[in-house]
């Protein structure tokens, strides 16, 4: 096949949503919805890639060059219709050859294989349609059709009732030659009941011409548009339900499915157990045959084969763990590398430090890495044994073997295989309790504070 570019349209306001940020910006799986339509056509190596915005069009063009930075962004200043909008990249895509295919940035669950059928289409038809049986066809527009022909798309404004009783939809998706597209956009009217500009009208121009149409058809689900905060919700739902589906059968165990939320890019390895209410944030990677017990939380962090993970645990990003590391309950790590067979198993924060492998370290433990201003690195060696409830005042060294006392707090680097004891020395008062306590019964005794 010949190339094929993207066009996304992703202008909308959404006034539905009842928000003041740009629609297609609310996210599900923890991505926005712009970046799930353009994740879709991805896989088709698209030579350019062609963003529309028009409401927030900074912040939508911001989210969109975090996850394609190749991405053409073109902003639709006026807002007269999916025709219009789609005019608006034709010098993005001045002398390009092949298809284009036309995606909305609030449709979030357009599969790849989909739009791979409608490029298939494509060598038979001048433009093909995707389109879906819709259980309650409602105000989608209807398409038109001759057998395996697409005669063309009436929108439901304007159809009449024998139209409307056709339930075969239109999802707005077209895949048509990128040339033959602005050809006939360029004879698209606004002589509608919404006095704007139809991409759909190209349909009945290219027939009109003696050119072929055609459709494809797909699940109505992949079709579902965001519109409001009960349909975001409901996507978010059927986007979960999806992800753990996939992640099982991939050779993750999920011990109780529903209650873990994954995010579009968790990478769960083969025989990985992840037990129930875990929430997987963006840019986490499981290796095979990690555990990630229950109530944990990971975000932009990295598990190796083996390891052990909460429960009750924080993962923040740039936690990298390797092989065998055990990391236990209300322990907090932040931009840490943890070393194979290390342990951080209770009550512990760990942040901007490096942690060697096998080194144990206690209860209580806390690096100290912020001043009030700048972040401070903590590095711990191989095979060190940290005490509970010692302090590392960053910044910090402790050599390969070394071991800190119980309560020490840490000011400065200590040598392979020496020990760190810095607390203050216990004091024992004989029978100094006994007598504060009574004499205190006796004041209250006395009508003193109670």
């Amino acid at each position: 096949m010949d190339e094929v570019n993207v066009i996304v349209l992703a202008a909308g306001q959404g006034t539905r949503m009842k928000s003041d940020r740009p629609k297609v910006l609310h996210e599900i799986g923890n991505a926005p919805l712009v970046v799930h339509a353009i994740a879709s056509a991805e896989p088709l190596s698209p030579a350019r890639l062609v963003v529309v915005t028009g409401h927030g069009a900074a912040e939508v063009g911001r989210a969109v060059a975090a996850h394609a930075p190749d991405a053409i962004l073109v902003e639709q200043r006026e807002r007269k219709g999916t025709g219009h909008a789609v005019m608006q990249t034709r010098a993005a895509l001045e002398g390009a050859r092949g298809d284009a295919i036309v995606l909305y940035g609030d449709t979030p669950f357009i599969r790849t294989d989909t739009l791979r059928e409608m490029r298939a289409a494509r060598e038979r038809h001048a433009v093909v349609v995707l389109g879906f049986e819709a259980a309650e066809p409602g105000r989608y527009g209807r398409l038109v059709t001759t057998g395996e022909t697409l005669d063309r798309i009436v929108e439901f404004k304007d159809a009449t009732d024998e139209e409307r009783a056709i339930t075969l939809c239109n999802s707005g998706v077209i895949c048509a030659d990128a040339g033959l597209l602005f050809d006939l956009l360029d004879d698209v009217t606004d002589d509608n009941a919404a006095g704007e500009l139809y991409l759909t009208d190209i349909v009945g121009l290219a027939r009109a011409a003696g050119r072929s149409c055609g459709y494809v058809t797909c699940d109505e689900a992949e079709t579902l548009g965001i519109n409001s905060r009960p349909e975001l919700a409901a996507a978010e739902d059927a986007f979960q339900a999806r992800a753990r589906q996939a992640a099982m059968e991939a050779g993750a165990t999920l011990i109780a499915p529903g209650t873990v939320f994954l995010s579009r890019d968790t990478a769960l390895g083969r025989d990985c157990v992840v037990e129930p209410n875990v929430v997987f944030g963006p840019g986490v990677t499981v290796a095979p045959g990690a555990r990630i017990r229950a109530f944990s939380h990971l975000e932009g962090a990295s598990v190796g084969p083996g390891a052990t993970i909460g429960p009750f645990a924080r993962l923040r990003p740039g936690a990298r763990l390797e092989e065998n590391v055990h990391v236990g309950n209300f322990v907090e790590i932040k931009k840490a590398e943890i070393g194979a067979g290390a342990k951080v198993n209770h009550l512990t924060y760990i942040g901007d430090a490096a942690i060697g492998a096998r080194t144990n370290v206690g209860a209580g433990t806390i690096t100290c890495n912020y001043d009030g201003v700048f972040k401070h690195r903590t590095e711990i060696g191989a095979d060190v044994f940290v005490g509970s409830n010692t302090m590392l005042v960053a910044p910090v060294r402790i050599g390969d073997g070394a071991m800190t006392a119980t309560g020490t707090v840490v000011t400065q680097d200590v040598p392979e295989g020496a020990m760190a004891v810095g607390r203050a020395r216990a004091e024992i008062k004989p029978g100094f309790a006994r007598r504060f306590f009574d004499k205190l019964r006796a004041a209250r005794a006395a009508g003193g504070k109670g």
